[in-house]
């Protein structure tokens, strides 16, 4: 991928809106998402979105305005998944995004038919963009890795092999839900400081945590590796994510094989998945301090050194039910960026499938938590509270050490940088309820 004509700032589009300068969603951008009018019986369909409209891709395809590669590509978005257009690869995703980029311009001679296939998003639901398949979540922020291992082993924080091999486990794929998703708190066992035996019940140190969702387009055979010199081509795109985590619970059954009861009772994406050709002014150099150990062999390229990284700004907020109640806005509680990454986005593929993993297309990954190198850019509660010993303040009256019932979390992301089109992620929300027990 190379930057190209829809990468130009000066493009506006006939969507008034995609033209205001804080929208997520110029013409520069045009993520994709499955949609429907929110309380219709309309079935779930592919969209793009721009400003605030949506473009219904079903409707796209069948008014006939394209052909060739494009119309086919439509036509895999007109169902209520987008895993046939992710199975289609790097030059289907393009051919879209020009195509859609050239009829959205000011002065576009398809914009009266195209004016046809919009829907307002504030009128729009979504549904999870793809049938998710397997499901791996990441540990890629050496600082998160390092602030927490320092509450469990202060004097030796990270494990021996953090700092050569991407440390993952597989996640649950039924409990995935998209922005918007509200769920229990989950109960399980834990045990307490100084107890001999497990209590039940619960969670008590309910957290989230600020992370990035990676979707696979194009998998490949089992057995066969995708080398990193072609391992964005694999890539469909990123979205926001939401690893909900349940302090106590994890503490208690970690080990010996990581996280169970404590991870999958809830993961929350964005509807809105960003392709990487959207991302490109905005990619910078993938750099490791000279005194850690450099990738190994098949874990690096001149590709991945000279711009693995996404510049892209994260932000989490948190809304209490007091402060709905008394209309306050959320606060914000951290702001960091997933420059800060210890591996790239291309490596977590590479290594999934060096041992001869075949993935496929829908495939979710999750970055894990992107904190930042000071602790007011941690991307979770118990780095934020140091464990729960320091709460935080989130309005006049009230403090956090981890989430309570009614709580909402929201996660935001963008790229921006004087030149370029801002590139927005719209936002990650979830919501705890009571426990049911």
């Amino acid at each position: 991928m190379t930057i190209n004509e829809t990468h130009d700032a000066e493009i506006a589009s006939w969507v008034a809106s995609a033209n205001e300068p804080e929208s997520d969603f110029p013409i520069q951008n045009l993520p994709f998402a499955v949609f429907r009018r929110a309380g219709s019986n309309e079935s779930f369909r592919g969209g793009v979105a721009i400003g605030d409209q949506i473009v219904d891709l079903a409707r796209v395809a069948q008014i006939g305005l394209f052909s060739g590669l494009t119309q086919k590509a439509l036509e895999q978005c007109a169902g209520a998944f987008l895993n046939g257009f992710m199975a289609m690869g790097e030059e289907a995703w393009s051919a879209v995004r020009l195509a859609l980029s050239r009829a959205l311009r000011t002065g576009a001679m398809q914009e009266q038919a195209l004016a046809e296939a919009l829907v307002p998003q504030a009128e729009a639901e979504y549904d999870v963009p793809a049938q998710i398949g397997d499901y791996t979540d990441f540990y890629t922020s050496v600082y998160h890795a390092t602030n927490i291992g320092r509450q469990f082993r202060p004097d030796n924080p990270l494990t021996p092999n953090y700092k050569w091999v991407p440390i993952g486990y597989h996640g649950r794929v039924s409990s995935i839900g998209v922005s918007g998703q509200s769920f229990p708190r989950p109960v399980g066992q834990s045990l307490a400081p100084g107890a001999i035996q497990p209590d039940f019940g619960p969670c008590k140190r309910l957290d989230y945590e600020l992370e990035l969702g990676i979707f696979v387009g194009q998998g490949n055979e089992q057995g066969k590796q995708i080398p990193i010199d072609t391992v964005e081509e694999h890539i469909f795109g990123i979205c926001l994510l939401n690893d909900w985590s349940a302090r106590d619970i994890q503490g208690w059954e970690y080990q010996p094989l990581g996280p169970f009861l404590s991870k999958n009772f809830a993961t929350t994406i964005s509807p809105w998945i960003v392709t990487l050709e959207a991302l490109l002014p905005y990619r910078v150099p993938f750099v490791r301090p000279e005194s850690d150990p450099q990738p190994l062999a098949y874990l690096d390229s001149i590709a991945q050194r000279a711009a693995g990284a996404i510049d892209l700004q994260l932000e989490v907020s948190l809304e209490t039910e007091a402060m709905r109640r008394s209309d306050l806005p959320p606060t914000v509680l951290t702001q960091t960026s997933y420059r800060h990454a210890y591996w790239t986005a291309g490596q977590l593929v590479a290594h999934h499938t060096v041992n001869g993993c075949n993935l496929r297309p829908g495939d979710l990954f999750g970055s894990g938590t992107l904190s930042g190198p000071t602790l007011d850019e941690a991307g979770a509660l118990i780095e934020l509270t140091v464990g729960g010993k320091q709460p935080v303040h989130v309005s006049p009256d009230e403090a956090r050490t981890f989430l309570e019932d009614g709580d909402t979390v929201i996660i935001r992301g963008w790229c921006e940088k004087q030149g370029n089109a801002r590139i927005g992620f719209g936002e990650c929300r979830g919501t705890v309820l009571p426990a049911r027990i």
